[in-house]
């Protein structure tokens, strides 16, 4: 079972600056893509940035030049840069992964959650 475990989130002004991370473990053989989305209350979760193996990145609109998505050198553990943070951008976002895992039937592709992370703007 993979399991992700976002952190980072909290309470920023606006104008401020906070950096998610989201660490995925549980018999990874290899990851597609990592991404994070988001939910504000009443709407519909909604992709905020994503970077495949390739290290191809794609941005909303609302969010580029301000926001920054990046992977480690091992490919599990994907960071969400987020500066200029504004109160549209207050959220719970959640990290998304989709690859390969080892089972004990052999190797199975997998998309996981994590739980989310809290993420306030204060105007």
């Amino acid at each position: 079972q993979v399991q992700l475990v976002e952190s980072g989130g909290g309470l920023v002004q606006a104008g401020g600056s906070l950096r998610l991370s989201c660490v995925a473990s549980g018999g990874i053989v290899s990851i597609n893509a990592m991404g994070w989305y988001r939910q504000a209350p009443g709407k519909q979760r909604e992709l905020v940035a994503a970077i495949t193996s390739g290290e191809s990145t794609n941005y909303a609109d609302s969010v580029k030049g301000r926001f920054t998505i990046s992977r480690d050198n091992a490919k599990t553990t994907v960071y969400l840069q987020m500066n200029s943070l504004k109160p549209e951008d207050a959220a719970v976002y959640y990290c998304n992964a989709e690859g390969t895992y080892l089972t004990y039937t052999g190797a199975s592709k997998f998309g996981s959650w994590g739980q989310g992370t809290q993420v306030i703007v204060s105007s």
